[in-house]
C-alpha cells in the first residue's frame, strides 16, 4: 500500500475526502478498499443520478433482481433494497475510521424519494424507515434543505436518525440547514436524551458557474462558485463558535460539518481539480467524483487552506452583483432545479428497474 501524496496533504489540513459515487463493482472489485488505502477516501455519497448509472452500466446487479422479483418486490422497494445492500457494505468497509473518529468521519449516504422533496411528514417518515433497516451507525440519511425538508431535518434529528442536508446552494441555505440540525440538538437535551446524532449540510458548488456561464466579465470566470462556498465557510466556522453550539457540544454533541458537493468542474477549459484546491478547509468534507478524485491525486495540490474569514469572497460576491445576477433569486432556483433534477433521474432509475424487471421475470 502506497498513500498518495496529494491526497494525504489534503487530508492533512483538516479535509475529509469523501467519494461521490457508488456501483457494485466498485465494491466487489476492491476498488473502494484502494481509495480508502491509498488515497485517504474516509467516506461515500450518492445520489438518485449515481444509481440510475450504476443500474443501467451494467449487469452486475441482474442476480440481485432477479431474486427480489420471486420474493415479489418491484419499483421502489427493489431499489431500496439494491441501495441498502450496496450502502451498508461501503458502511462497513469506513467502519474503521467511523469508530476510530468517534463518528465524526466514515459515512455514507443514503437518499430518500426525491418525489418527497416537498413532503415533510412522508420525508420523515421515509428517514426513520430507511435509517432503523440499515440498522449502521455511521450511516446518513440525505433530506433535501428546502423550506419543507428543514421541519423534517429537525424531526429527524430529534428522532436520532443522522441526516445528510443535501440541496443546499447559498449561504442562507446552509444556515437555514444548521439551525434546525441544532434545534433538534437542544430538543433531545431538553429531553434528556443524547445530543450526538451525526449530520453533514452539502453545498452544492459547480452548478453556480454553469448557470452563470457567458454572463459574467471574464475575470469572474469560474469564481462564483469558489465565493459562494468560501462564504458558507466563514458562516460555518460563525456558526460553530456561537453560544449555542458551543452549549450542546459541551453536553456531547459532534458538531455538524459543512460538505462541499458538486465539486467536479464542469468547464472543460477550467482546471479540473479547480474547486479541490481553492476549497481546501478544515473541519469540512469534500465529496467529488471518481474522475475528480483520481485528477488529484495525479495533479492535484491544495498546499493553503482557506482563510477563516472567507478571504476575497465578498468582493467576488459583490461584482457578481453588480454584474446584474440576482444571487438570492438564483440559489432559489438552483435549488428548485436541483429538486427536479433528482426527480427526473429519480423517474429513470425507476424505468431501467421495471424494464430490467421485465426482461429478467
Amino acid at each position: 500500500m502506497t498513500l498518495n501524496t496529494r491526497t494525504a496533504q489534503l487530508h492533512a489540513l483538516g479535509q475529509s475526502l469523501w467519494l461521490d459515487n457508488i456501483t457494485r463493482a466498485l465494491l466487489a472489485s476492491g476498488t473502494l478498499q484502494r481509495y480508502i488505502d491509498e488515497l485517504s477516501v474516509t467516506g461515500l455519497t450518492s445520489n438518485p443520478t449515481i444509481f440510475d448509472q450504476a443500474l443501467k452500466g451494467s449487469a452486475d446487479y441482474d442476480a440481485d433482481i432477479r431474486a427480489k422479483l420471486k420474493q415479489g418486490e418491484s419499483g421502489e422497494a427493489l431499489f431500496f433494497d439494491l441501495a441498502l445492500a450496496d450502502l451498508t457494505r461501503a458502511a462497513d468497509l469506513f467502519r474503521p475510521v467511523h469508530q476510530r473518529t468517534r463518528g465524526v468521519d466514515g459515512w455514507v449516504s443514503l437518499e430518500v424519494s426525491p418525489l418527497l422533496a416537498y413532503d415533510t411528514q412522508s420525508t420523515l417518515a421515509a428517514a426513520r424507515e430507511l435509517h432503523a433497516r440499515a440498522a449502521r451507525p455511521n450511516l446518513f440519511i440525505k433530506i433535501p434543505g428546502t423550506a419543507q425538508g428543514l421541519p423534517a431535518i429537525e424531526e429527524a434529528t430529534f428522532a436520532g436518525v443522522p441526516v445528510n442536508v443535501t440541496l443546499l446552494f447559498s449561504t442562507a441555505h446552509y444556515v437555514a440547514a444548521a439551525e434546525a440540525w441544532l434545534r433538534g440538538i437542544e430538543r433531545r437535551l431538553d429531553a434528556g436524551l443524547s445530543p450526538d446524532v451525526g449530520s453533514v449540510a452539502s453545498l452544492f458548488i459547480s452548478r453556480w458557474d454553469v448557470a452563470v456561464t457567458g454572463k459574467l466579465p471574464d475575470a469572474l470566470h469560474m469564481k462564483l462558485g469558489i465565493a459562494v462556498g468560501r462564504q458558507a465557510y466563514k458562516a460555518y466556522g460563525e456558526f460553530l463558535n456561537s453560544a449555542r453550539v458551543r452549549r450542546v457540544m459541551n453536553e456531547g454533541a459532534t458538531p455538524q460539518r459543512l460538505l462541499l458537493a458538486s465539486t467536479g468542474t464542469k468547464d472543460p477549459k477550467a482546471s479540473d481539480t479547480l474547486y479541490i484546491e481553492q476549497l481546501a478547509a478544515p473541519f469540512t468534507v469534500n465529496t467529488m467524483p471518481e474522475g475528480t478524485l483520481k485528477a488529484f491525486a495525479d495533479h492535484g495540490n491544495a498546499a493553503t487552506a482557506v482563510p477563516a474569514d472567507g478571504g476575497d469572497c465578498e468582493a467576488v460576491l459583490a461584482a457578481v452583483s453588480k454584474a446584474g445576477i440576482d444571487l438570492d433569486a438564483l440559489a432559489a432556483k438552483l435549488q428548485s432545479d436541483g429538486a427536479a433534477s433528482f426527480v427526473k433521474s429519480w423517474h429513470e432509475l425507476l424505468g431501467v428497474i421495471a424494464s430490467k424487471s421485465a426482461s429478467l421475470a
